[in-house]
């Protein structure tokens, strides 16, 4: 119901970098688990990253050139993304998970191609 925003997703080369957004309200952002979600074209839905206990980790897959992160005061997690492969093409989409219910960004396309 549009409680989540999501933002930076585009097309990039091989290599090149791309950083992801997510924002929610202040009362649910506060106290969820969150990460991002991707799912490649004809795949089901992955895990790449989440936090943990305010500790990052991450797929196998990204390990290594993903990293997420937040910024409690501004509401907002994201999702920065180095040296990008065409595999890394999906749509991405965050997550809070609270006490209060699961919630889901809209999804923003993120491609790598020549």
């Amino acid at each position: 119901q549009g409680q989540v925003r999501e933002s930076g997703g585009g097309s990039v080369q091989p290599g090149g970098s791309l950083r992801l957004s997510c924002t929610i309200s202040r009362s649910i952002f506060s106290g969820s688990l969150m990460g991002w979600y991707r799912q490649p074209p004809g795949k089901e839905r992955e895990l790449a990253a989440i936090i943990r206990a305010g500790s990052p980790e991450y797929s196998e897959a990204v390990n290594g050139r993903f990293a997420i992160s937040r910024d409690n005061a501004e509401n907002t997690m994201y999702l920065q993304m180095d040296n990008l492969k065409p595999e890394d093409t999906a749509v991405y989409y965050c997550n809070f998970h609270s006490i209060f219910g699961n919630y889901w960004g809209q999804g923003i396309q993120v491609t790598v191609s020549s």
